[in-house]
């Protein structure tokens, strides 16, 4: 295909480009791949496409500049590489989008920015605002301040969350593979899974477990955050990044070029439900539903949670915190904002015509 005509349906998207995409064997910084990259989203801009780039690549440009004094330790190994990596990085993507005649812009995030709506909607602003004036922004982990147990998982993670809060219409995963295969791809009689419907759970015993040698993720972490995404209405595609033209043959769906399309629903939650799905690690405090408010939750999606269907207090709570929901068998079937503390709750529950725990507004279920 070479010439591209613009999908009308894709109006924004969210790119993320992994390390093992951006660096070398010897770990430095693969500057004709960056070249590459920036050359497409320059395109995509040409198309009136709104780009968001999550890019990788600081920690490794950072462990190619500088040879640390002494040992450390994993964290402070990490905060070292990515301060200095991190410079060298922005600058690169700075100079390349200049030659495009664009501006590109840094934000770096933590897992917490993500815990309080608060937080949330000013970082979503922050994004609207770059968006409207044609900046490009530049999105990485800010491993300098994170620590270790509320790292994000990888640069996955942080891109669903990112292509949720933005309202993005397609996802792209650029990895070092063309996407899932029924096997390791390195083996030649496997193949590729070029379309996944949603709620196609049958090709989990395809996922390898391994992680990237480069990276923190890997093919599991891809897969789940396809699936949460798909559920939100948003298309993902994971693709080989050093495919040449990649993205333009992704977003414009060129079927010659192999790649997985995890396709969604197209309708897309509310702003609300888009934070909750991604909050489960926020959890303050824990209930359990008999069987009766289950099912009510699953047969209408107004339903809110009651506490004439709340059978146990599994962990405290506040007003305003979030919440994980549990069926009677233990099972995890969705969180939400609780609107009272759990004290409350322990007095009102299994009674009728009380308050909701859990308006139907504040609630996301995985039934």
């Amino acid at each position: 295909m070479s010439d591209y005509h613009n999908n009308d349906s894709i109006k924004r998207v969210a790119i993320k480009v992994g390390s093992n995409v951006l660096t070398k064997e010897d770990g430095k910084l693969n500057i004709a791949v960056m070249a590459h990259l920036v050359d497409e989203i320059a395109y995509l801009r040409s198309q009136d496409i709104e780009v968001i780039l999550v890019s990788s690549g600081a920690v490794a440009a950072g462990r190619s500049e500088i040879s640390p004094c002494g040992k450390m330790d994993h964290v402070s190994e990490r905060q070292l590489y990515s301060a200095v990596g991190q410079v060298k990085l922005i600058r690169r993507y700075s100079d390349l989008f200049k030659e495009h005649e664009l501006t590109c812009a840094q934000i770096l995030t933590t897992k917490e920015n993500f815990s309080d709506r608060g937080h949330y909607l000013n970082m979503k602003n922050c994004f609207d605002t770059l968006l409207e004036q044609k900046v490009i922004p530049i999105v990485n982990e800010n491993d300098t301040i994170s620590v270790e147990e509320l790292m994000f998982t990888d640069n996955d993670e942080l891109s669903g969350l990112i292509a949720s809060m933005t309202k993005a219409d397609m996802l792209l995963l650029l990895t070092n593979v063309d996407g899932l295969y029924t096997g390791d791809p390195a083996d030649p009689s496997s193949e590729l899974i070029t379309e996944v419907e949603q709620n196609n759970n049958d090709l989990e015993k395809y996922i390898q477990p391994l992680k990237s040698t480069r990276g923190r993720g890997g093919m599991a972490t891809k897969f789940n955050i396809a699936k949460k995404m798909t559920q939100q209405g948003i298309d993902v595609v994971m693709g080989c990044g050093l495919r040449h033209n990649i993205i333009k043959d992704i977003v414009f769906q060129n079927r010659e070029t192999p790649f997985t399309w995890f396709k969604s629903d197209k309708e897309k939650s509310s702003p609300i439900r888009r934070w909750l799905a991604h909050s489960y690690d926020f959890a303050q405090g824990a209930i359990k539903l008999n069987s009766g408010a289950k099912l009510a939750l699953q047969s209408n999606e107004g339903v809110s949670v009651l506490p004439v269907g709340v059978i146990e207090v599994m962990e405290e709570f506040e007003e305003g915190e979030i919440i994980k929901i549990y069926d009677e068998q233990g099972s995890n079937i969705g969180i939400g904002k609780a609107n009272y503390n759990s004290e409350l709750l322990k007095a009102e529950m299994g009674q009728k015509d009380k308050k909701p725990i859990v308006h139907c507004d504040y609630l996301s279920l995985n039934l």
